[in-house]
C-alpha cells in the first residue's frame, strides 16, 4: 500500500505553531471595547497609529488598575481565550483570569484567539494608565474609539527600557517628533 503524504508546503508558507493565532488587532480592539476596558495602547502599535514605520505582530496595553476595570479586562481576556505565552509552549499556559489574578503581576505576556497581547501596568519610565492617559491621543480604529500613548510618552518608555530595538525605535520617533509641525495657538 502506498504511503499517504500531505501536500508539500512552500518554504515561505510555514505552518503556524499549534494553537497560535494570527494577530487580529481589529478583533482585539473590538473585544476590549465591548467589555468597556479602560486602557492606553502603548508600544509599537500605538506609535504606528502616529506614523511610525515599523510593523508589529502584537499589542501592548496599559490598563487602569481599579477593581472594576480589572473585572472588565478579565471578562475580555476570557472571551479571547487568553493564556500565558511562553516560547516553549506557544499556544500558551492557562492562568487565573480574574481581577485578583491579573493584579498579582506587573506584566502579562499573553497569547489569545486574536494573537499576542502584552498587558503592562507600568511601562518602563511611566506611572501607568493614569500617567499615560493625560496626554493620550484618541483614535477611531475599526469603528471603535481608543486611546494611544503620545509619541513623546512612547519615547520616554522605550528610552527607560533601553533594549536594542527600543534604542533604534527611539531614534526614529525622535526624528518624527522633530519634523512634526508645531501647533500655533
Amino acid at each position: 500500500m502506498p504511503a499517504v503524504s500531505s501536500p508539500p508546503r512552500a518554504v515561505a508558507d510555514p505552518a503556524p505553531p499549534t494553537g497560535a493565532a494570527a494577530f487580529d488587532p481589529e478583533r482585539l480592539v473590538k473585544v476590549l471595547a465591548g467589555h468597556g476596558v479602560r486602557y492606553v495602547l502603548v508600544g509599537a502599535l500605538a506609535a504606528r497609529l502616529q506614523g511610525f514605520p515599523r510593523l508589529t505582530a502584537d499589542a501592548d496595553i496599559a490598563p487602569a488598575r481599579d477593581p472594576e476595570n480589572l473585572g472588565r479586562l478579565a471578562a475580555a481576556l476570557r472571551e479571547l481565550g487568553a493564556r500565558v505565552y511562553t516560547e516553549s509552549v506557544p499556544e500558551g499556559l492557562p492562568f487565573d483570569i480574574g481581577p485578583a489574578g491579573l493584579a498579582r503581576a506587573e506584566l502579562w505576556n499573553l497569547v489569545t484567539s486574536a494573537g499576542r497581547l502584552d498587558i503592562v501596568f507600568e511601562p518602563a519610565g511611566t506611572k501607568g494608565y493614569e500617567d499615560l492617559s493625560r496626554s493620550a491621543i484618541r483614535f477611531e480604529v475599526f469603528g471603535v474609539a481608543l486611546h494611544a500613548a503620545a509619541l513623546r510618552d512612547i519615547v520616554r518608555s522605550k528610552k527607560a527600557a533601553g533594549r536594542p530595538q527600543d534604542r533604534q525605535d527611539v531614534a526614529v520617533m525622535r526624528e518624527m517628533l522633530r519634523r512634526k509641525p508645531s501647533r500655533k495657538r
